[in-house]
Order: C-alpha cells, then structure tokens, then sequence
C-alpha cells in the first residue's frame, strides 16, 4: 500500500508545517523589506524631525507648499508619517500590504510633484525603484521572518494576491486624490 502526501503551498514556502531551514525567498523578502524600510522611514524622519540634515515639518511644509499643495506643513505631516511608519512597518514585516500602501502612495505623489520635470536618471528614478519594490512586497508578503506571522490574524500571516492588489489599489486611488488638490 502507498500513501501519497500533498503539502499545500504554504507548507513550501515555510519549509513544513514546524518551519524548516531559511529559504533563499524569505532572506531575500528580509533583505529588500529592511533596505527600502530603512531608506523610506529616514526619508519621514527628515520630514517629521529634521534628521538627516532634513527640513522637517516648516522646511518641508514651505516645500510641499511651493510643489502646489494647500496646507504644505499638514500634507508634510501625512507623508513624513506614512513614509517612516511605512519604512518601520517594512523593517519588521508588520501590517506589510498597508505599509507598503502608504509608501507606495507617498512615492506616487513625489514622481508626479517634487520630480515631474526630471529627466531618467535625473532624480525620479530613485522614487520609482522604491515604489516598485514596496509593491512588490505588497504582493508577495513579508516572508517568514516578519511580524505579521505573529498576528492571529490569518489573512496576514499568508501572502494573498488580493489583499496585495487591494493595498495596491488604495495607494494609487489616495495618490490620484492627493494629486489632485494641488494647485
């Protein structure tokens, strides 16, 4: 008599149902969450405190006045915040669809606003390259060693294309609106 097992996808990616050796996938999600994290919770760092050699919240709020937005130091506000709680929220693969909705939201508005008339490669790159692979993390998940794992939250623990694109989604309508109401 044979006895065939089948182990779901999940079993795969985790190494087994008890976990398993690290797997190339969930060192590299680890890998790309803590550099864009790090590099997108400094950038909200420098809006919200003047780390960085950052404007803050005045330097900043003059700067997204002048890029056309009413209420520059409120709008300052918003981003720096979904950029370093986003940027957090990454590094520890915490809430990680939303995370990544926020920055990818932020990036939107800085591609279309700060580097609208930069040439390739003449600052808005930088910008798209993240926006890029924070959606990247929105659709495939954290990984293994992340937060959301922990959650009894089942819809967090798996990556689902859904919720990813569903993030996605209100990143890009939020972006649109955001846009917009500048004058």
């Amino acid at each position: 008599m044979t006895t065939t097992t089948t182990r779901s996808d999940a079993d795969l990616r985790d190494g087994g149902p008890l976990g398993g050796a690290p797997s190339g996938l969930d060192l590299g999600l680890l890998l790309l969450r803590v550099g864009v994290g790090l590099t997108m919770a400094a950038h909200g760092a420098q809006k919200l405190f003047g780390s960085f050699d950052g404007g803050g919240l005045d330097g900043t709020g003059d700067f997204f006045t002048f890029l056309g937005y009413p209420a520059g130091e409120t709008m300052a506000l918003v981003a720096g915040l979904a950029e370093f709680l986003g940027g957090l929220g990454l590094v520890l693969g915490l809430l990680t669809p939303l995370a990544s909705a926020a920055i990818v939201g932020t990036l939107i508005n800085a591609i279309f606003s700060a580097h609208a008339d930069d040439a390739w490669l003449g600052g808005y790159e930088l910008p798209l390259v993240l926006a890029v692979a924070a959606a990247a993390l929105a659709l495939t998940g954290p990984g293994r060693y992340a937060v959301d794992r922990l959650l009894p939250v089942s819809v967090l623990r798996e990556p689902r294309l859904v919720q990813g694109l569903a993030a996605l989604g209100l990143a890009v309508v939020s972006a649109i609106v955001v846009l917009l109401i500048r004058n």
